[in-house]
């Protein structure tokens, strides 16, 4: 008399598991590859101790060129206030960050200052702007 066993070995791979985790580190990925903002234009920031964190609308570059920019697009001085009213127009409470060169002189940012203020009182919105610094070491 032969003695059987009653649970039988399955050789077969389940792959449903494999897959929900391959979608679950896709969606990781997707999800922190949104939240890096790589400075496309190469600047030298001047440091600060201070860490203001802002909701980020627009940023305007300005390198050690003295060449502006709005995100990776250049830009004359003196286009700027049409330029930035085209790409906040639809945020009356739009924040502006400025990545300024250390070695771009006040006036320059004393320009794009001027230009968003000019936005404001045109249009009576409320835009505000924030300089950008490296934590000092």
């Amino acid at each position: 008399m032969a003695i059987e066993t009653r649970n039988k070995i399955d050789s077969s791979f389940n792959m449903a598991s494999m897959s929900d985790l391959v979608f679950l580190l896709l969606i990781f990925f997707m999800l922190t590859s949104t939240l890096v903002a790589p400075n496309a234009i190469k600047l030298l920031l001047p440091s600060s101790n201070s860490k203001t964190m802002a909701k980020q609308s627009l940023s305007v570059y300005i390198n050690k060129n003295r060449d502006f920019f709005i995100g990776d697009k250049p830009v004359a001085a003196s286009q700027l206030g049409t330029r930035l009213y085209s790409k906040i127009k639809p945020d009356a409470q739009a924040t502006i960050v400025l990545r300024a060169d250390k070695s771009v002189p006040v006036q320059d940012i004393v320009t794009v200052i001027d230009a968003i203020n000019q936005i404001n009182t045109e249009h009576h919105t409320k835009h505000k702007m924030i300089l950008a610094t490296s934590p000092r070491k």
